[in-house]
């Protein structure tokens, strides 16, 4: 065979896939001991005496050459899945989602695989999906605002939990200081007559922060009135729970001014309620939500709002989560709290005055 022919032989053979990086070859090219590379590649508890620096190396070696370690092997050696099991009410815009991002986030970070499982409210889900997910034989698990009172053999943190079972670690937000936020804010407005949107009864921050918001009122002198609080009622996610929550708050006649409702997503709802009926906001009636989910900020006119640090949160979840599974008796404590920030945008302004003049929106502070 002539060299031309060889050569194009050769340009038109298929390209045999690269053999994968070995841990031995990947310890050699970054001149470290290969139980070193182990150590930082697997996340070990011990890793945690390596320099920074070198552990940045090695997952930039591995990125580099698409090192991939032996997952069935590291299971074996570790005893482990490397797996986590998460359950949400549902899955969708708003307070999960936002939660479920911080959670993605890390354990993506540090190489865990996830399940998530949504119970839409359903008692005999919530009681058998954490068995399922054990089934599965996942390392631990998060619940997000779901009631929980399993006593697992796994580690178990709760998002907004509010249940103190042995062996769970609670993050929760620290409902005092938000219903502290809100009301001061409409008070330094002019605002006394306030009317509020309640959670559902099944969602785990209902009765924690209208016990805060009840008892925020009294110090400020703020009455709270029957007519003037409705309550969430469906499991739908949209706006419109709020949006029919707030024509029964009509119902009895517009005698507030203000208008402090239990999520963003319920606002959106209440602002098309009081709109239907000719009523202006922040004019007529300022609106506060709670939560700060992206679209709070690109409503017209902007949500002010309590901002949960929602993502956080999710993160917090995981990060307390995968510390308790690497070192079994680590973070026991009870709770984690989390404090809240006040966003104010262009949806409440001061009272207007008995001559009819103008309000101006509330200074916005993002």
């Amino acid at each position: 065979m002539t060299k031309k022919k060889k050569k194009a032989t050769r340009a038109h053979a298929p390209k045999l896939a690269r053999k994968p990086l070995s841990l031995k070859k990947l310890a050699e090219r970054l001149g470290l001991a290969p139980a070193t590379v182990s150590l930082v590649i697997n996340r070990s508890p011990v890793a945690d005496t390596i320099p920074q620096a070198t552990k940045d190396r090695v997952f930039a070696a591995a990125r580099k050459y698409s090192y991939r370690p032996n997952f069935y092997a590291r299971s074996l050696r570790t005893r482990r899945s490397f797996t986590i099991g998460v359950i949400v009410p549902e899955v969708s815009e708003g307070y999960a989602a936002a939660v479920m991002s911080g959670i993605e986030e890390y354990l993506l970070q540090e190489g865990y695989f996830y399940f998530v499982a949504s119970h839409r409210h359903r008692a005999d889900l919530i009681d058998e999906y954490p068995r399922l997910l054990l089934d599965r034989s996942v390392d631990g698990l998060i619940a997000v605002d779901t009631p929980w009172n399993h006593n697992l053999s796994v580690p178990v943190v709760t998002v907004s939990g509010h249940n103190n079972v042995k062996g769970v670690t609670n993050i929760v937000l620290n409902h005092d200081r938000a219903a502290e936020l809100a009301l001061k804010h409409l008070r330094h407005l002019g605002h006394r007559k306030i009317a509020f949107l309640k959670g559902q009864e099944f969602s785990s921050d209902t009765e924690a922060r209208w016990t805060s918001i009840a008892k925020a009122a009294r110090r400020l002198g703020i009455p709270i009135k029957a007519k003037r609080v409705a309550q969430l009622e469906g499991e739908s996610p949209s706006p419109e729970v709020g949006r029919i929550a707030t024509k029964k708050l009509l119902h009895h006649g517009h005698d507030f001014t203000a208008l402090f409702t239990f999520n963003d997503i319920s606002a959106f709802g209440a602002i098309r309620a009081l709109r239907d009926a000719g009523i202006r906001v922040p004019e007529d009636v300022s609106v506060v939500g709670f939560d700060d989910i992206q679209n709070a900020a690109y409503q017209n006119p902007g949500l002010t709002t309590v901002r949960q640090p929602l993502r956080e949160m999710g993160r917090a979840a995981a990060e307390i989560l995968l510390r308790r599974i690497h070192r079994p008796g680590s973070e026991l404590r009870g709770r984690h709290v989390v404090e809240p920030e006040l966003v104010v945008r262009e949806t409440t302004c001061r009272v207007a005055h008995a001559a009819g003049r103008a309000s101006r929106p509330a200074r916005r502070r993002s």
